[in-house]
């Protein structure tokens, strides 16, 4: 058995063991599980029972890691992505009038092309399409994001009723508890102790417990409902299938699933240097995408927090199947995940934005028409809180500064193609 494992996942060739892989495997889920509560959540506000958005989130997570797992033999992490749930949940469904219904039958169109692109040369030629500036900058501004995300998790930031930044107050416990996690979290990751993000949940989960953060009884919660699920199992609608705003909502959602995973999964197999395993990756994440509609939720993203498993060590699909099957677990133990603090989770992503933030040194400063759409694309991220809008201000501005510069033979006839369609997206949204 041991000798199919290493053989299958191709262990060997990556360098790393089958205790490594499960180590980060475990790793990432604990990085990673809060989505199972927080998307349901989400997925409620646009309708579907609670009860149903948690066995849909967890089914959902735990084919997505499987795909990617025993079908592009990655540790990419595939569950419902944060930003996404919110477009489907408050856009889609509440802004366009759309039910919850229609909206998945807008995730399954949406699936659909998406496997085209992954499915045919298109991948490589949108892939080779984006310049390096481009990619790079991607990797920097989900970095930033991801210390933000963190940062108003521990309640270090927070934002006003404007949406103004501030700092948070020193003397709230839970932003007390935060900085210990963090503190700890720092130490044991310099000093590369393995394991040091799973030493951080459990040591950050008990400073939580004992500032008297964790209601340990407030982790009892009903049962999970599966009647309730079988009426949102395959309920998609096609009643609006002919209505603008349906198609709408079609390109909105195509456009920011495949843009945002090209470079998700190109920077997760370029960070384990395996960057030939990218198109078996990226049909995986396609598939997943397309029976994310009949599950019953929000598309799966190729997480940022899959960056937590290959920081502790991950290389192969067998991480993403380790998670996948805790995900499956996690169906009996939800009180349990619920009682693990933001303050514990808040560290560990902060830490791995920074991570990200190195890969501001390849991007190319002397060239100001490559630069300059790059530092929008890394500051919008966050600024906006979208990123979908920080990618498209940036893909707009690079043919724009070529053009003005009378380098427009630099722009590649695809980069001309997906800017237009990112401009295109902003002004049907804003004019709709």
């Amino acid at each position: 058995m041991k000798d199919y494992i290493f053989s299958f996942f191709k262990l060997k060739e990556s360098q790393t063991t089958i205790k490594s892989e499960i180590i980060a495997g475990i790793i990432g889920f604990f990085t990673v599980v809060y989505i199972v509560v927080v998307n349901s959540l989400i997925l409620a506000e646009a309708g579907i029972p609670l009860e149903a958005a948690i066995i849909a989130t967890i089914l959902t997570s735990v084919v997505g890691c499987f795909l990617m797992g025993f079908y592009g033999n990655v540790p990419i992490l595939l569950v419902p992505g944060m930003g996404i749930n919110a477009l489907f949940s408050y856009t889609i469904v509440n802004s366009m009038a759309l039910t919850w219904q229609e909206a998945l039958a807008v995730v399954f169109i949406s699936g659909i092309l998406f496997m085209i692109v992954a499915f045919t040369k298109l991948a490589k030629i949108v892939s080779d399409s984006i310049p390096v500036s481009l990619k790079e900058s991607i990797t920097v501004g989900l970095g930033l994001f991801l210390m933000l995300i963190g940062l108003e998790k521990g309640g270090i930031v927070e934002r006003g009723t404007n949406s103004i930044i501030a700092l948070g107050s020193f003397s709230d416990l839970h932003v007390l508890a935060t900085v210990l996690t963090f503190l700890i979290s720092i130490v044991l990751f310099l000093r590369n102790v393995k394991g040091n993000f799973l030493i951080t949940i459990v040591v950050g989960t008990l400073i939580a417990w004992m500032f008297g953060l964790i209601d340990v009884n407030s982790g009892n919660s009903q049962s999970l409902h599966l009647q309730e699920y079988k009426n949102v199992f395959g309920h998609l609608s096609f009643d609006k299938l002919i209505t603008i705003p349906f198609w709408i909502a079609v390109f909105s959602l195509t456009m920011v699933l495949i843009f945002e995973n090209i470079g998700l999964v190109n920077n997760h197999v370029q960070y384990i240097n395996r960057p030939e395993r990218f198109t078996k990756a990226f049909r995986a994440n396609s598939i997943s995408v397309f029976l994310s509609s009949f599950f019953g939720t929000s598309p799966t993203v190729a997480t940022v927090e899959s960056s937590a498993s290959m920081t502790a060590g991950g290389r192969t699909g067998l991480t993403a199947v380790t998670t996948g099957l805790l995900f499956l677990c996690s169906a009996f133990f939800i009180p349990v995940i619920k009682l693990i603090p933001d303050s514990a989770i808040a560290p560990i992503l902060i830490i791995i934005g920074g991570l990200m933030l190195q890969n501001i040194r390849n991007l190319d400063l002397k060239d100001l028409s490559e630069s300059f759409p790059s530092f929008f694309i890394i500051a919008m991220i966050p600024f906006t809180y979208s990123i979908a809008d920080g990618m498209a201000i940036g893909f707009i501005l690079y043919p724009i500064l070529k053009i003005a510069l009378g380098k427009a033979k630099e722009v590649s006839l695809p980069l001309y193609f997906i800017s237009s369609l990112f401009l295109i997206n902003f002004i049907l949204q804003y004019t709709h």
